[in-house]
């Protein structure tokens, strides 16, 4: 039996789409435990470039069977494109993709509510899809399940008193425009029949599977260091994406996941706003944006482009419980000359001995560097370990040694064909 969460190590985007699209090769079912639409998965297959948002990558194996978790906030439009877009490419999913009847969903004041709040001095740089605001009513149980669609009165009920509070907060608060309730019904009503077929008590699914002996491995959205409660807080996402999100976010409990397998990227990039101590605003930073191709995969933002952080991802290795991983985008620092990685942290002149998550001294710390030789060589074309150059695997060995990860895949290049797998 192996089961398996699969868990981004930094602030997102290390490449989980990929990763996640190459070990489904190896489960009988992929399961997404947290998050929304606000998470991209890229994956390159050949010359042609998927995108995905809610249904796991694995769902491109023909063999895998993909679930939406409890955990998941649920957008009805993105969830129909998404099956519209798999469908028109000749992916066949009828029988492989299963939805909670727990799961959240996010409802069009969610998403307008999130726009508003992005417009205050305070904003936090969230993608604007209402994933924020439909946690606030999960966890303040107002929520709209998945399973509230089956009953039309109190469907209709719940949606008239969520409203006539929003309302409230649009009109008075926010001076916004308000919402139709008798539109929003209509349309939810309509969600409700087209995704009738795919809903299921995923968490007995899912014990039933495991409990038989099938494989599952259990993919987040976004990275470890924007937990809700382990990322630097307040500037992170509204649920948990470390491996411990995993339990809560399917039913699942621990003494049923075997293992920890971590993603990192050869370099760090971050998303919207918040502390990034290793961040570049020179050429270097530059380049790691143009020839990474550093822009969400969700709104086309540009991403902040820094030099690896080993001090934040031992950090994050701790916390999750990582020993393997997987390092991507490795191809993206044949360009540099020497290549610098961070190894802790000095602030007021002394070193920290641990990962500090607070904000007041995370945004004042100085990264302590250690410098690299580059290897100057295009690797994009490697597929075995031995035939890397010598300072490429120097650089693999200085970060296993600094995080005490063990790199089991290296990525160096978009597509399926451009992986190492290390024996």
């Amino acid at each position: 039996m192996s089961v398996t969460v699969l868990v981004g190590s930094q602030w997102g985007d290390e490449g989980k789409g990929k990763v996640v699209d190459i070990l489904s090769a190896r489960y009988k079912i992929v399961a997404r435990y947290q998050g929304g639409a606000n998470a991209g998965h890229t994956i390159k297959i050949g010359n042609e470039q998927i995108v995905l948002h809610l249904i796991p990558s694995g769902i491109l194996r023909p063999d895998v069977t993909c679930v939406i978790g409890n955990g998941v906030v649920v957008d009805p439009n993105a969830l129909l494109n998404e099956i519209e877009f798999l469908e028109s490419i000749g992916i066949d999913i009828r029988g492989r993709l299963l939805i909670s009847h727990n799961a959240h969903l996010i409802m069009p004041y969610h998403k307008l509510l999130d726009s508003l709040n992005e417009r205050t001095k305070d904003k936090i740089g969230t993608t604007g899809k209402g994933i924020g605001p439909c946690y606030n009513d999960k966890y303040a149980r107002k929520g709209i399940r998945i399973q509230d669609l089956l009953n039309k009165d109190e469907l209709v009920r719940k949606i008239r008193a969520n409203l006539e509070e929003k309302n409230i907060l649009l009109k008075k608060v926010y001076e916004s425009e308000t919402l139709d309730v008798d539109k929003i019904i209509d349309e939810y009503l309509e969600f409700d029949e087209r995704i009738d077929p795919y809903i299921k008590d995923t968490a007995t699914f899912l014990n039933k599977a495991i409990d038989g002996g099938q494989s599952v491995l259990f993919e987040g959205a976004q990275g470890a260091l924007l937990d809700i409660d382990f990322g630097t807080y307040p500037y992170v996402t509204s649920s948990s994406p470390t491996s411990g999100g995993a339990s809560t976010g399917t039913g699942v409990p621990p003494t049923k996941i075997s293992s920890v397998f971590g993603i990192v990227k050869a370099y760090i990039t971050r998303v919207g706003n918040g502390p990034f101590p290793t961040e570049l605003f020179n050429e270097e930073g530059r380049k790691l944006q143009e020839v990474g191709a550093e822009f969400g995969a969700t709104t086309g933002r540009p991403r902040r482009c820094g030099w690896f952080d080993a001090f934040l991802t031992s950090y994050s290795a701790m916390i999750n419980g990582i020993k393997d991983a997987a390092i991507t985008k490795l191809d993206v620092l044949s360009e540099f000359d020497e290549i610098k990685v961070c190894v802790g942290y000095e602030l007021n002149g002394k070193q920290l001995k641990t990962f500090p998550n607070d904000i007041s001294t995370l945004e004042n710390v100085v990264p302590i560097y250690e410098t690299l030789s580059g290897w100057k060589k295009d690797i994009s074309g490697i597929t075995e370990y031995d035939d890397l150059p010598l300072e490429t695997k120097e650089y693999l060995k200085f970060i296993e040694t600094h995080t005490g990860v063990n790199f089991k895949i290296i990525s160096v290049g978009a597509k399926r064909s451009q992986t190492i797998i290390v024996q």
